[in-house]
């Protein structure tokens, strides 16, 4: 019985560290249901993905990075203003 009840406390313990942490993280922390527009944790996951952004490789040494960081030049991506002076590197 007392290995019920310790079982039974440490979930609780569990439930209200995994509620402390979503909230720091900049979650919502209630319940699902709790929302104004009534979508829940569906509506938030697919906003999320409507915020991803295309990620493009540097021509000059070809590491990814968001699209809207990115320099251009002679028609490619670069990751910096040095690179696209140095060109595309082969």
């Amino acid at each position: 019985m007392r290995n019920l009840l310790l079982f039974v406390l440490f979930l609780i313990g569990l439930f209200y560290v995994r509620r402390a942490l979503r909230r720091g993280a900049g979650g919502r922390g209630g319940a699902a249901g709790s929302r104004a527009d009534g979508g829940g944790a569906a509506a938030e996951d697919s906003r999320r993905v409507l915020d991803a952004e295309q990620m493009v490789a540097c021509a000059h040494c070809g590491l990814h990075v968001p699209e809207s960081e990115s320099v251009r030049g002679s028609g490619e991506f670069f990751c910096s203003d040095e690179h696209r002076r140095l060109g595309v590197r082969r």
